[in-house]
């Protein structure tokens, strides 16, 4: 093995090892991420569930009712155009569930802000909205009661494999 003699190439030479040592293992890194990101790989549950547990749906409805709707903001995406506002109505909290887009109709691009405690939400024009001026969901994604206790939201629609789901959209719960 050689020997380095001078200073200068024992303190340059590690320096430089490390850094091929680092290039080396992005590239691979890289290499991998690229892999499995092409082709025909489909997304797990495990990375995009088809449907969000909420919880009770009775817990739910008590909180609806005393700081207003609930905001999902971003799922799936990190541009907000899937983020989504669940709304509760009536005494039943197994029935009157109700979803609607985190922006007004047509208007994708100017997300809302939620105005603290309450169902109104101010947009990107600093208009103030109530929950039902909100655009309703285009997809077939919609809140769901199972045994009159637990709700979930059926995102089935967002994922890249479509999976079984009603044959209409609904922004009614299912019971």
């Amino acid at each position: 093995m050689p020997e380095l003699r001078t200073p200068v190439a024992r303190a340059i030479v590690p320096v430089l090892g490390g850094i091929i040592f680092f290039l080396a293992l992005g590239l691979v890194t890289f290499g991998i991420a690229a892999f499995l990101s092409s082709g025909d790989t489909e997304t797990t549950e495990n990375l995009a569930p088809p449907r969000l547990e909420l919880g009770s749906a009775a817990g739910r409805a008590n909180d609806v009712a005393e700081d207003g709707p609930l905001l999902f903001a971003e799922l799936s995406t990190i541009t907000g155009e899937r983020s989504l506002v669940v709304d509760h109505e009536g005494d039943d909290p197994a029935e009157g569930w109700r979803l609607y887009y985190a922006f007004p109709p047509n208007r994708s691009d100017c997300p809302v802000e939620q105005v603290r405690g309450t169902a109104t939400f101010t947009d990107c024009d600093g208009n103030e909205l109530d929950v039902t001026e909100l655009s309703p969901p285009t997809e077939d994604v919609r809140p769901v009661v199972e045994d009159s206790t637990t709700l979930y939201l059926d995102l089935r629609a967002f994922s890249s494999t479509p999976g079984p789901s009603a044959t209409a959209p609904s922004t009614d719960v299912e019971s």
